[in-house]
């Protein structure tokens, strides 16, 4: 190559990035994508501050909340479903020229429906539903030939459906239900299509003019042509934006070209990486659908970070949305690959499917591979209980009521309805979610029994949170219905207090254990100071007293004195309570007092904040045999300082439940001078 010709080359190269960067970058040097997604937060009103983090300085939107990105950092999904929002929908939307999903749904929005949407030539789902959209559907949507789910139902449109919409080759599910659409209804290629609620619509185009449908007037024509007209002119506008950039677009094919090899390879990876579970059809187990690993994938952007709702003993919850747009919370179990056999793994979920009943959460699907064991339940848009006792708008006294009967129903069906009963195991704040209506629903239940089966060579493993966990189950291993009594107990005082169990008290500076603490409160009437100090003033006292002593009954020591839920449910609903109560505070021989006192004092001293059970401790994890006996390194907090202990726990289930959790001296050389023990019922035969 000539000089002349390689600086001629240069010339071409930069004149090619130039060009590129104007394609990603506004005239004003911002983002494009930025740019788009600030206009739609500057059009809609934000209650609840969901978008506060939207910001009109950052070079990357894919770290918002409610945004999802490709792996090339382009958004390609925007999903604020069910946070309340209204305003309008700005048609700057338009301009996210690479959005593939949009789920709006369940909002208060407002105004008509952007015709920008139809330049979305990406787009496969678009869920507009349950909002207060006026106007026609605009004709520009038929334009958008990839949808595949279009769900405008539940507003308040109006106007004939466009005929256009019978282009949307690729479309499987519409439903255009309770509007007020009008005329004929399009040759929809649709499989599935829903316009109940629209009783001026005719069946096809071809029918006869319908009945009750009056023609337009003159003007209404002649405002369409304007319209047609406008758009027109913007085809025009948008055809010299094209041919003006032309140019530039030839330049990054050139240089996209050196990439090319390296994109297909990647494309090769990803359709590549499921391959063990291409072999899987599509089945169900009764409702259940089994998914195979890809499509989770796809719905959670592969298991990212953003998208992560929480961690908790059985393992990490991911959000999602599948290619429908049904937005799902995705389970991904801890040591997938070891969870039991695919058989074994089956049945204990087709069984956990079978528990069904309003106040449990539905199980939705599953997946199952040889690395990965994961569970797919529907999206609680509110969080859990654990999440709205720290947020705003603060949780009246009422919800709290509401939660704590719909919980304990959910539990009585686990517990006497359901065939064959279920132990949940680890009941908590942090495991009964919300639903859009503020309903309790009660998650994570048979998880325990399942994960229990990759624990093969053991009898018996304590799975549950501190501060939760029944005396009888920590000290034995064995669970029951009254370990969930038990910890339904402590959810109740979480409801009350608005802390977690290992919280009640500290603001108090009380330095004994949560349940004392709770006891003495209530024998000095003085439970003003346990009630939430966010709804201390419209708390009713008396029903607040009332719940207090069903917390009590529910937590008492030995697991025989506590009520069934069942009872628990008739005490909640105000049946019950009094003579319960009266039964409890009857004198007991003196025998049961002392056991009861002695056992209570070192249980208490067990959970207590300066105790080895601290909740960084993992009840249920991994430990090294040595020598017959199991190695353990346990972390307490003592009154002034942290103390590492190597304890040495013996596999003596007796030896352990005659030692008393406060500092002794045992005379034997194997043993440390202990401040405080805790055994592991996992490890005893």
């Amino acid at each position: 190559m000539t000089r002349k010709g390689e600086g001629a080359f240069w010339i071409f190269t930069f004149f090619c990035f130039w060009n590129s960067a104007i394609c990603l970058l506004s005239s004003t040097g911002v983002n494009f994508e930025v740019q788009a997604l600030m206009g739609i937060r500057a059009g809609l009103i934000d209650p609840h501050g969901v978008l506060d983090n939207w910001d009109g300085d950052s070079v990357d939107p894919c770290s918002w909340t409610m945004v999802t990105c490709s792996a090339e950092s382009l958004v390609i999904g925007l999903g604020t479903p069910s946070q309340n929002l209204s305003g309008i929908l700005s048609p700057s939307i338009g301009n996210l020229k690479n959005l593939q999903i949009i789920l709006l749904q369940n909002n208060n929005i407002t105004g008509s429906i952007p015709a920008e949407l139809g330049r979305l030539s990406k787009l496969q789902t678009l869920d507009l539903s349950d909002n207060f959209f006026t106007g026609s559907i605009p004709p520009s949507l038929g334009h958008l030939r990839t949808l595949q789910y279009m769900r405008l139902n539940n507003n308040s449109l109006s106007g004939e459906i466009p005929m256009s919409l019978a282009n949307m080759t690729q479309l499987s599910l519409v439903d255009l239900s309770f509007n007020n659409l009008t005329g004929p209804l399009p040759r929809f290629p649709s499989k599935s299509f829903n316009i109940f609620g629209n009783p001026s619509i005719c069946p096809t185009g071809s029918e006869p003019p319908c009945h009750g449908i009056t023609l337009m007037p003159m003007s209404m024509t002649m405002n369409n042509s304007e319209t047609a007209l406008s758009s027109g002119r913007q085809k025009s506008h948008n055809f010299a934006l094209a041919l003006s950039s032309s140019i530039g677009c030839i330049g990054l094919l050139l240089l996209g070209f050196g990439l090319f090899l390296w994109m297909r390879r990647r494309q090769k990876q990803q359709k590549n990486f499921d391959v063990k579970d291409k072999h899987h059809e599509e089945i169900s187990l009764g409702n259940l659908r089994r998914f195979q690993l890809r499509e989770l994938q796809i719905a959670t952007n592969n298991f990212s970070s953003k998208n992560l709702l929480g961690k908790g003993g059985f393992g990490n919850v991911y959000k999602g949305y599948l290619l429908d747009g049904t937005a799902v919370a995705v389970k991904r179990l801890k040591d997938g690959s070891a969870t039991g056999g695919e058989r074994q793994f089956q049945t204990e979920v087709e069984m956990i499917s079978l528990a069904v009943h309003r106040n449990l959460l539905r199980l939705y699907g599953f997946c199952m591979t040889s690395t990965e064991k994961l569970l797919v339940y529907p999206y609680m848009s509110n969080g859990s209980v654990a999440s709205r006792l720290k947020a705003k708008p603060v949780l009246d006294w009422g919800t709290r009521k509401r939660i704590a009967l719909g919980a304990a129903r959910g539990l009585l069906y686990l517990h006497e309805q359901c065939d064959p009963k279920i132990i949940h195991r680890d009941v908590k704040a942090a495991n009964i979610l919300l639903d859009d209506y503020c309903e309790a629903v009660v998650g994570d239940f048979g998880l325990a029994k399942l994960l229990d089966h990759q624990d093969s060579h053991v009898t018996t493993a304590v799975r549950g949170t501190v501060g939760h966990i029944a005396p009888e189950y920590l000290s034995t291993g064995q669970s029951s219905e009254k370990t969930d009594v038990f910890g339904f107990g402590v959810l109740l005082l979480e409801l009350i207090t608005g802390h977690r169990a290992l919280e009640f008290g500290k603001a108090a500076n009380q330095k004994g254990a949560m349940l004392d603490w709770v006891k003495k409160l209530h024998q000095e009437k003085s439970l003003e100071l346990l009630v939430d100090k966010d709804f201390k003033n419209n708390c009713d006292m008396i029903e607040l007293e009332e719940m207090v002593k069903v917390a009590l009954l529910c937590t008492q020591y030995l697991p025989s004195y506590r009520p069934r839920m069942s009872e628990v449910v008739r005490m909640l609903e105000g049946d019950g309570l009094v003579e319960r109560w009266e039964a409890s505070q009857r004198v007991q021989t003196s025998k049961y007092k002392t056991q009861e006192l002695i056992l209570s004092e070192r249980y208490s001293d067990l959970t207590n904040d300066s105790s080895l059970l601290v909740q960084a401790i993992e009840l249920s994890g991994p430990s090294k045999s040595l020598g017959g006996a199991i190695i353990s390194s346990l972390v307490m907090k003592t009154i002034q300082h942290y103390v590492q202990l190597r304890v040495k726990l013996l596999l003596i289930r007796d030896f352990f439940l005659t030692i008393t959790p406060v500092e002794r001296r045992i005379c034997k050389s194997s043993i440390y001078s202990l401040i405080g023990v805790s055994y592991h019922a996992k490890f005893v035969p």
